[in-house]
């Protein structure tokens, strides 16, 4: 073990200066030990520590630029990857194939992680992409006692390091992260500006902000704010007499202090609210701090303190504008009701209700107002939890700059007081900070807001009297009324999460507590801060909670695991937990509860909660024989929760009008309940939640994903006669394909077009430049001349909506049809091709290029026919295309366009338009250019001949017994023409001036045409045509082909 670990240095002189090292620092300590298992313990110790203190060295060896263009080089020659991807950082490492490990380097790009190794001859090559990445955790087992672990593709792969391996696994986290929420989830990312462009992707960018995320989220500040600096040092505690160790984290206009435990001591000082930065104590290097609280902070043991105070300086003057103190004065004023907003009664309220008008007290005061007079026992219980928090404010602050200790989460446990509820949930989301940044702003969107008509203003409309609809505060205009105005405001805020069901159950609460513009804010937090991802379409937030939620339940609870068979119980169980915070089961007056925690701790207070009601019912849930049984033993449980200290009236108290029903099961206190969840599973820490958040996403959107796929596959494959895996092989490559065109695009109009809220086929689609790499590595006339041409008019056949897009269906039906298909369908499929819409002329700019069309002349053919019709299809397009519906979903046209599919009738041969002359033309071209190459190519070429030539002289006859003899002599010399059609070797020239004389022949003069019987009937009197086009072709061969060049194609485009 030790020759091992100490081999790490490349010469023998560094290997001779650790070993001894190792004597005289580590051999006459080992005596003390008892066992062999304590000395390999703290020999294996003092080596990771050594290596550590190297480790520091080479940080600023890899930030070499030399070294890292010559890491770049050796990545683009090992890969050959488009110039356009970008290499982030590259690290040494081992990669395991079972329990032989191969050492080479590690690559982290913007979209793939790839690795090389070329050892004794044996070279082996990784490249994944982030996207298909479904697992990325650090592990450990009996052969490696840290790895990194990816799963891609139903693939596992271990990667070892000595060095960094903390760092890696940080930044292909980032990296992973980013692809999905780039190519997946394209809702959350729009509004993300920092890393919009993939070209602008820097190791040190990714790891700043790493940082800056969990500084925001820890401490409930904007998103927008910025990690700046971090210093460690002390700070005095006043009302303990003591200074706590930890961090300072300044950001643009926060400076931040959390002990290292994280929730012993902390603080935010908004900049707004400092009124002088001084140097303190210059011995022990201390910074103290005043705020407009008239409270001073005291913090000492800062390294480069006098720097940080001049930088403090600057920005507090920056700051210190009218604006700002109108800010402080706005938010402090905020939380307090004068008096004649609270003599405001329901009835007054009503007379002057109008719809936008904001209401500035909250529902509670108006609908159960206290009577200081007439105190019952609850009452008396309740002034006893304010004078509680009275005293807390005095020795710890009021207000935003409060200090945050554990007997303010002991209070927040017990309930915070009705009266300082909707200002404490202010202060602890952060939702404060927000209001106090955007003065007025509010107001504004209601009045922008009100009047607008959507599908999520729809949506609000019917779940308005949904909510708390038991609370008189919920049966007038008042209480619907402000609800209304918050939830209209934040979908005009938010389009992209609009209205989401469970809003309003939210929002209602917070309407009770909060003032009108407060509980704005909070739904703000809620929505776009603390519940990440909860409101959009697919609710990925909530089902990544909930797989957070598993693995919690495994780890605490196995016993539970064990008996159930099916872990997918506890997703459906507790859907409507995460999603409400347990507002949705539990009576509201204990439910508050549950939000006042919510508030203070973040998702960690649901996890703990939802734990401590399965272990309570532990033994009932054991013996249940099926999940409704399971859900009738929680139901009941809930149920029976009680709050014993409530204030509420007995009217408005759901749990006292089903205690006396329930009394076959024991009432449970919620203050209890809480109290218990915090001392069984307090230890969960928000680190680890967080890190359980990010690894459990991955999961969460591939398998989505997959269920996606399964849903497009079992709807194509009724139509294809491929089978279900070379279906799902065509998938892949479909959607790799159109991943590939938004790798290196900034503005990639595929990626517009990618939305998970439309229906399943219609997600992913793609234009004609994906469709022709396709066309290439796939299709079976792939080795024509004219094949850019043949994938061109392929693709305007399919694209019947003329939005130049097509899906899988359309691509998988086209490739049955060419692999699959009877004579007479590819004949068709041919027959369409070379008439319109499908056809159009096509020329090269470029004739040197022969028949391949550059990138802008294949989209500019594609778009052809929507220019030609569009302006007046346009309306009928918009009508086919549900989707285009300018951000509203019409779910009622997707239903008619999936019942004129369902009853669409087999096309009939006799319906197909005839082929004129040039049409005509262009299909014996494609034919000779298909025979190219062919065993029987002589053959096929003479039969061809033959074939036109008895359908000119069928059309000659046609016509003469159709018209007068004097019209029928202009056509005549162009009878000829297509026998004289130019094979692939003879000149072109001959070929243009050839049809040219015929085209001119025929002005003035009727042109002929054949009907698709006609050319169906020569062309089955020819055995060696029909041989061609019956041969059987292998698509496995092709689909092998193109998964190992669809990248190379992209690369060489």
């Amino acid at each position: 073990m030790l020759s091992t670990s100490n081999s790490t240095r490349s010469s023998r002189e560094e290997i001779t200066e650790h070993w001894n090292w190792l004597e005289h620092n580590v051999m006459n300590t080992l005596s003390v030990f008892d066992s062999n298992e304590d000395i390999t313990s703290f020999v294996q110790g003092k080596i990771r520590g050594l290596i550590a203190e190297e480790g520091k060295s080479s940080f600023v060896k890899e930030e070499d630029p030399e070294k890292f263009r010559e890491g770049l080089m050796k990545f683009e020659k090992c890969f050959g990857l488009p110039e356009q991807e970008k290499l982030v950082t590259y690290y040494s490492c081992s990669y395991w194939k079972g329990r032989v490990p191969c050492q080479g380097w590690l690559y982290l790009s913007t979209n793939f992680l790839s690795f090389y190794s070329f050892l004794l001859g044996a070279e082996i090559k990784l490249i994944i992409s982030w996207d298909e990445i479904s697992k990325l955790e650090k592990t450990s087992n009996v052969i490696l006692t840290e790895s990194i672990h990816v799963c891609s593709r139903g693939e596992d792969h271990y990667f070892s390091m000595f060095l960094h391996i903390s760092e890696t696994f940080l930044l292909m986290e980032q990296l992973a992260n980013y692809a999905v929420r780039r190519l997946f989830d394209k809702e959350t990312f729009e509004n993300d500006l920092v890393l919009h462009d993939p070209l602008q992707i820097t190791k040190r960018g990714l790891e700043s902000r790493a940082h800056s995320e969990q500084f925001s989220s820890f401490f409930r500040l904007p998103k927008e704010e910025t990690l700046k600096e971090v210093h460690e040092c002390f700070l005095w505690v006043p009302f303990s007499h003591y200074n706590t160790h930890g961090k300072m984290c300044i950001s643009e206009n926060y400076i931040c202090f959390a002990s290292q435990d994280g929730s012993l001591c902390s603080v935010i000082i908004p900049i707004r609210e400092v009124t002088g930065v001084e140097k303190a104590d210059p011995a022990n290097r201390g910074v103290s701090i005043s705020t407009r609280g008239k409270t001073a902070f005291r913090f000492t043991e800062v390294r480069d303190f006098e720097q940080l105070v001049a930088k403090l300086r600057m920005k507090c003057n920056a700051t210190s504008s009218p604006q700002h103190i109108l800010n402080t004065e706005v938010t402090a004023s905020s939380t307090s009701d004068s008096p004649k907003d609270v003599d405001a009664g329901p009835s007054k309220m009503g007379q002057r209700d109008n719809s936008k008008t904001v209401i500035t007290e909250a529902l509670m005061t108006v609908y159960h107002p206290q009577d200081a007079e007439n105190l019952d026992s609850k009452m008396l219980k309740e002034k006893m939890k304010e004078q509680s928090w009275n005293i807390l404010f005095v020795e710890r602050g009021h207000g935003v700059s409060m200090f945050r200790t554990k007997k303010t989460r002991d209070l927040v446990v017990r309930g915070i007081p009705e009266a300082l509820r909707g200002e404490l949930w202010l202060l602890f989301s952060g939702a404060v900070n927000d209001m106090a940044s955007n003065p007025g702003y509010y107001t504004e969107l209601v009045e922008k807001s009100l009047g607008t008509c959507t599908l999520a203003t729809d949506e609000i409309e019917r779940d308005l009297r949904r909510s708390l609809p038991e609370h008189p505060a919920f049966q007038s205009d008042t209480g619907i009324s402000a609800l209304r105005r918050v939830l209209t405001a934040y979908a005009y805020r938010n389009p992209q999460i609009g209205y989401c069901q469970a809003m309003n159950i939210l929002t209602s609460v917070l309407l009770l507590y909060a003032k009108e513009e407060e509980a704005f804010w909070l739904l703000v937090a809620v929505c776009e801060r603390m519940l990440p991802d909860y409101f959009n379409r697919r609710i990925i937030g909530a089902l990544v909670d909930q797989a957070v939620f598993e693995e919690l339940i495994r780890v605490h609870l196995p016993q539970l695991t064990d008996h159930m068979t099916d872990m997918t119980f506890f997703s459906s169980v507790s859907l409507s937990w995460f999603l409400t915070l347990f507002i949705s089961v539990l009576p509201i007056e204990s439910a508050v509860n549950v939000v006042d925690c919510f508030f203070y701790d973040g998702i960690k207070a649901v996890l703990q909660l939802g734990l401590a009601v399965l272990e309570y019912n532990m033994e009932k849930l054991l013996t249940c024989k099926d999940d409704a049984e399971a859900v009738t033993v929680l139901n009941r449980f809930f149920d029976s929760v009680t709050n014993k200290d409530s204030p509420l009236p007995p009217a408005v108290q759901q749990g006292s009008n089903l205690s006396h029903t329930k009394s076959d099961h024991p009432n449970v206190d919620i203050t209890d309940l809480i109290r218990e969840s915090n001392e069984r599973y307090g230890d969960i820490r928000y680190e680890d939640v967080e890190s359980m958040r990010c690894r459990n996403r991955l999961y969460v959107i591939q398998t989505l994903e997959t269920t996606t796929k399964q849903n497009v596959l079992r709807v194509v494959s009724q139509d294809v006669k491929f089978s279900l895996s070379d279906l799902d092989e065509l998938y892949e490559l479909f959607k790799k394909e159109h991943f590939l065109s938004c790798y290196w695009n900034v503005h990639s109009p595929v990626l517009q077009h990618h939305d998970a809220s439309l229906p399943y086929l219609e997600q992913y689609r793609i234009d004609c430049q994906q469709f022709r790499v396709l066309w290439h590595l796939l299709s079976p006339w792939s080795h024509c001349a004219n094949r850019d041409s043949l994938a061109l008019w392929t693709f305007r056949l399919m694209d019947e909506s003329s939005d130049c897009l097509i899906n899988f269906k359309q691509f998988a039906c086209v490739l049955d049809t060419m692999y699959n298909g009877s004579f007479t369908d590819k004949l068709k499929l041919l027959f369409k091709l070379h008439i319109p819409p499908a056809f159009t002329e096509v020329e090269s700019l470029s004739p040197s290029k022969g028949g391949d069309l550059s990138k802008e002349e294949l989209i500019h053919f594609s778009q052809l026919s929507v220019s030609d019709i569009g302006d007046s299809l346009e309306s009928d397009s918009s009508k086919s295309s549900p989707e285009k519906g300018k951000g509203r979903v019409d779910i009622q046209a997707y239903l008619k366009q999936w019942q004129d599919e369902l009853l669409k009738k087999e096309e009939n041969i006799k319906d197909l338009p005839r082929m004129n002359q040039s049409q005509f033309i262009q299909f014996s071209k494609t034919l000779y250019n298909l025979f190219h190459g062919d065993p029987e190519e002589e053959l096929l070429y003479r039969a061809i001949a033959v074939v036109t030539s008895l359908l000119l002289k069928m059309e000659e006859v046609g016509r003469r017994l159709q018209v007068p003899t004097s019209a029928v002599k202009g056509p005549v010399a162009t009878m000829e023409v297509p026998a004289e059609i130019p094979r692939p070797g003879q000149e072109k020239s001959s070929a243009e001036q050839t049809e040219g004389s015929g085209t001119q022949s025929l002005r003035g003069s009727h042109e002929w045409s054949f009907a698709f019987e006609q050319i169906l009937a020569s062309l089955l009197n020819e055995p060696a045509l029909v041989r061609f086009f019956e041969k059987p072709h292998d698509i496995k061969v092709k689909i092998e082909s193109a998964k190992n060049l669809q990248l190379k194609a992209r690369t060489r485009m």
